[in-house]
Parts: structure tokens; C-alpha cells; sequence
């Protein structure tokens, strides 16, 4: 008798199997369609992705108020670290006397012994990014 039960339990499995496998070919569409995924990475010079590879776009130098607005007012608003903050011309004067060029470098190279890392931390920045929002800075603080 228990060998009936399971015996008989593994054929209704087994068709129960077969039937699931047995989709339409829109079926297949539609489950195929429901878990492909959401893009593809492709890297530039890769022929096999469906579409060629796009470089990423520049719109031009950033302006030194956009960089001073993401890289510089963290600590240049509120003179965390000691940093000078922009508009009192006071903790600006003995900068400013050095010369754009000592800031420049400054700005690019960080303070040692300070909390002012190379490029205010802004790597994608370049180097006359920085010496913008310098100027920038300057400008507001005299």
C-alpha cells in the first residue's frame, strides 16, 4: 500500500513536471521579459554590447562658485579644521598678501600640518577648478 502511495505521488509529480515545462512561446516572452536585466555595462572599445559605449560627457571647467559649493563650503563656511572662512577678511588678509600663486598651490597641494587636504579633497577636480574656487574664495573674502 505505501509503495502505491508513493508510486502514485511521483507520477503526479512527474506530470505536474512535465506540464509546468510546457509554456507557449509567449510565455516564454513574457518570462523572459520579467527577469532580464534592468542594463548592461559596457566598457568603451567593447563591440559585443547592444548599443556602442558612451564616453562620459563634459559640459566644460566648473565654475569656482560649483566647485567652492561641493568641494570648499563643507569646511570653508563654517572653518572647520581652522579653515578660513569665506567672507571674513580678517582670517583672509595674510593669505591673500602670499599671492594667487602660494593659494593656488595650497589649494592643489593641501597644508601639511592642517586639516586642508590636497584639492580640498575634490579628486575629480582639476587643477584650474581649484585655482577658480581659490579665486572664488578671494574674491568673497576681501
Amino acid at each position: 500500500m505505501t509503495k502505491r502511495v508513493v508510486f502514485s505521488f511521483l507520477a503526479v509529480l512527474l506530470a505536474a513536471g512535465a506540464y509546468a515545462a510546457d509554456l507557449t512561446d509567449a510565455q516564454r516572452a513574457a518570462i523572459e521579459e520579467r527577469i532580464k536585466p534592468a542594463g548592461e555595462s559596457c566598457l568603451e572599445g567593447d563591440n559585443t554590447c547592444g548599443a556602442p559605449a558612451v564616453a562620459a560627457a563634459s559640459a566644460g571647467p566648473r565654475s569656482g562658485e560649483e566647485v567652492y559649493n561641493t568641494a570648499c563650503m563643507a569646511c570653508h563656511s563654517t572653518g572647520a579644521a581652522g579653515a578660513p572662512k569665506v567672507g571674513d577678511a580678517a582670517a583672509w588678509a595674510d593669505r591673500i598678501a602670499k599671492g594667487s600663486e602660494v593659494l593656488y598651490v595650497s589649494g592643489v597641494e593641501g597644508v601639511a600640518g592642517t586639516g586642508m587636504m590636497a584639492k580640498g579633497g575634490c579628486m575629480s577636480c582639476s587643477d584650474e577648478e581649484i585655482h577658480a574656487a581659490v579665486d572664488y574664495m578671494v574674491v568673497n573674502s576681501q
